[in-house]
């Protein structure tokens, strides 16, 4: 950690946001959240990204503006892929939909969207900064040979079929089944890749995602509990022992979903050869 760091503008901002937000969503009368969603989430990512550059000296914000204001953009086109396989799926549901036109729905829907990247990336990297004494490089060896990613890559499509087929028995192929098949493709077109990592040992940016996402799942979940509209699930076989609206056992999803994302980011930035954001984000 680096010493003297201040606490940069962007993260007091974010406090407010994330504290005014907060009380807003829980507190009003009648439909709030379809608006309150979005500032409460960029609070969020704000603080933590103050955060890290309080330790650090640099953030994903300050590193790159632009990059930053990028995870916002690509976010809401990357959850709305999850939302078209759900509409066959039907594993989470959102109430009063029927209050909002199809515009005003896709419109406010997106806004809420676009802070997903931003916060997981944002709570990985915070905690890449307070990891930096775990051991980075295992003997466990795992993507880095062909056979290993065709199998990866087909393993994947199976998975996504049984999603699309009979959704009753693929809840936890939806949030598997895209990494499978995107992060090979990212080792083949030569995109920065996390089989590249575990193929060659390291696993410390496995971990630095799950703990980042879980920490994000977990303030998904309990904010969503007293809003209004909310989301809610309908999770065949694991529907119990919820923490707030989310069966227990559906936390596990949000640790192959970072792993989606990752794959998901660095396959677009690389196809539209966006070098310098490689490796804007320090997670491994």
């Amino acid at each position: 950690m680096k010493k003297g760091n201040t606490f940069p503008v962007h993260g007091y901002i974010g406090i407010i946001l994330l504290l005014l937000f907060w009380y807003l969503n829980w507190h009003l009368e009648g439909l709030r959240t379809h608006w309150g969603f979005f500032p409460l989430w960029l609070g969020y990512c704000l603080t933590v990204d103050a955060l890290t550059f309080k330790r650090e000296g640099d953030s994903l914000a300050t590193r790159n503006t632009i990059a930053y204001i990028g995870l916002f953009v690509i976010s809401f086109p990357f959850w709305w892929l999850f939302e078209a396989l759900n509409e066959v799926a039907q594993y989470w549901h959102y109430s009063h939909r029927d209050q909002f036109s199809h515009f005003e729905y896709f419109i406010l829907a997106s806004f809420s969207f676009s802070t997903v990247v931003p916060a997981v990336f944002g709570t990985s990297e915070l905690v890449y900064s307070l990891s930096r004494n775990v051991k980075r490089k295992s003997w466990i060896k795992l993507g880095g040979k062909k056979w290993q990613q065709v199998a990866f890559f087909i393993t994947g499509w199976i998975m996504l079929l049984i999603v699309l087929l009979t959704p009753q028995y693929g809840a936890a192929f939806l949030w598997i089944s895209i990494y499978f098949i995107i992060d090979p493709l990212n080792v083949w077109m030569g995109h920065r890749s996390l089989l590249s990592e575990t193929g060659k040992g390291y696993w410390r940016i496995i971990w630095v995602l799950w703990i980042g996402c879980l920490i994000c799942g977990f303030f998904w979940e309990m904010w969503n509990y007293y809003s209004n509209p909310k989301w809610y699930y309908t999770v065949p076989g694991v529907d119990f022992w919820h923490v707030f609206e989310m069966p227990l056992l559906g936390y596990l999803g949000y640790l192959p979903f970072a792993l989606e994302l990752f794959a998901m980011y660095h396959f677009i930035i690389g196809i539209f050869k966006l070098e310098k954001w490689t490796n804007y984000m320090k997670l491994s």
